[in-house]
């Protein structure tokens, strides 16, 4: 029982970052109708930039000037590189975000360097015994952070005004635009929500661990999480994070006893899994709107 509980704790931190990166994925969608796959470049680029800044800065005024600056990063790639192309092909939009993602990594991973940097997190990896069950102080950090930007994002989506227009604008643009919303206005916001809440996902992925070019492959487990969840669903995000966090864990930790004659871990697979068995029996998630088209 408490090798089961310490995967479930576990499941649950490794969770919470996917459900930053989600959240990221879901709020863009809403407001655009296009998947941003850009989200894991700027992930590995928060916590590069964090790296850098705290031990000049410390580590929280690193977090939150490193997610400020992502977010400005976000706001000029909206600006440039997508705001040219609405109206365009959804498709055509998407494939754009996946050349940010290429070229923000590039430029990102020349600064991480031969030396092995961290990103200055109080944690590192050490551990608390709660009765024999081993929790791990970075992913209670993280589950605690994504508690926290969640009721952030209920509260600003309830009750401040540039919340109400996303909102208004997620449920219909036009309409939105009649009453006087600014579109554009919406689609920067979303775009900066999404870099930050990467970027703070960025630091909890490399909390403990020296950061290499290859980080970015977390993010893209946040793909089975939308799906899992729903790509237009806030709470899906939520969720499936959540699942799919705790489900991976499982697998990587009963993976011997259910498949002995296999040498490689499946857990990192098991995301993929999940998604794949999702899109064939509930396409759009569990939380997801269902489209409904009339010929």
């Amino acid at each position: 029982m408490n090798e089961l509980l310490t995967a479930v704790f576990s499941g649950l931190g490794q969770g919470s970052i996917y459900t930053l990166l989600a959240l990221g994925f879901v709020i863009i969608y809403k407001s655009m109708g296009v998947i941003s796959f850009a989200q894991p470049a700027f992930m590995m680029s928060g916590a590069i930039l964090v790296s850098y800044l705290s031990p000049r800065l410390g580590f929280w005024v690193a977090v939150v000037l490193g997610g400020l600056v992502v977010a400005a990063v976000a706001l000029v790639v909206e600006r440039l590189a997508i705001r040219p192309m609405v109206g365009k092909a959804v498709f055509v939009i998407a494939i754009i975000t996946i050349g940010v993602d290429i070229i923000v990594r590039v430029v990102a991973g020349a600064f991480v360097g031969a030396d092995p940097r961290l990103v200055g997190d109080p944690w590192g990896l050490d551990t608390w015994s709660l009765g024999g069950v081993q929790v791990q102080q970075r992913h209670v950090a993280a589950f605690v952070a994504a508690a926290v930007i969640v009721a952030l994002l209920a509260a600003f989506f309830r009750s401040t005004p540039i919340g109400l227009a996303m909102r208004a604008a997620a449920l219909d643009q036009e309409a939105a635009m009649a009453q006087g919303v600014n579109v554009g206005t919406v689609f920067a916001t979303s775009w900066a929500m999404a870099g930050f809440l990467a970027a703070i996902a960025g630091v909890f992925a490399a909390a403990g661990n020296p950061l290499d070019q290859n980080l970015w492959i977390v993010g893209l487990a946040a793909l089975p999480v939308i799906i899992l969840g729903g790509l237009d669903s806030l709470l899906g995000a939520v969720v499936g994070g959540l699942v799919i966090g705790v489900v991976e864990a499982l697998v990587r930790n009963y993976h011997s006893d259910v498949f002995p004659d296999l040498a490689t871990n499946t857990g990192s697979l098991a995301p993929y899994v999940v998604m794949l068995l999702v899109l064939l029996v509930r396409p759009y998630g569990l939380f997801g709107t269902k489209e409904v088209e009339r010929v």
